[in-house]
């Protein structure tokens, strides 16, 4: 089985969690990581699974991400199972009023990663995720890397 995932980082906890989902996916998977400014387009062909994730940032993924993800073909993930994941603070976590509003109505990055995924013919199998962060920079919350590397077995459960 051929899995591929790419994600962005700012402050590295994005690679953390990416690392900790390829951790988990085992070594029966053929399993490879890039940092989306280190893969062409035509490395997503001939994929079993397809991850991606982003830091959210103003409340959507990394523009690079956005960008490597427009540049897959129309039907480019036709057949492929897909899923997406972020890297977000919680809203608890910060002392302003509106940012409840702000994410009700923009939400997180790994939404709009997902839909990109499934407007490319991908077929998501698990709902998009996100991992926690402390802080705009981190680090990330404690149990984060566990969650991260429990959350692959969920996907290859849907297989």
């Amino acid at each position: 089985m051929k899995v591929l995932i790419v994600y962005d980082s700012v402050f590295g906890n994005t690679e953390k969690i990416a690392q900790a989902i390829g951790s988990g996916l085992g070594s029966q998977v053929d399993v490879k990581l890039f940092r989306v400014t280190d893969i062409k387009v035509e490395q997503v062909a001939g994929l079993d699974i397809f991850i991606a994730g982003s830091p959210t940032r103003g409340f959507r993924p990394t523009p690079t991400l956005r960008d490597f993800l427009k540049s897959i073909p129309r039907n480019g993930l036709k057949g492929v199972r897909v899923a997406a994941f972020d890297t977000r603070i919680a809203v608890e976590d910060v002392d302003n009023p509106i940012l409840p509003t702000f994410v009700k109505v923009f939400g997180y990055a790994a939404k709009p990663i997902a839909d990109q995924l499934q407007k490319k013919g991908g077929e998501l199998c698990v709902p998009a995720e996100g991992f926690f962060v402390k802080d705009t920079e981190g680090p990330l919350k404690e149990g984060e890397l566990e969650r991260a590397a429990e959350w692959p077995k969920r996907i290859l459960g849907k297989l």
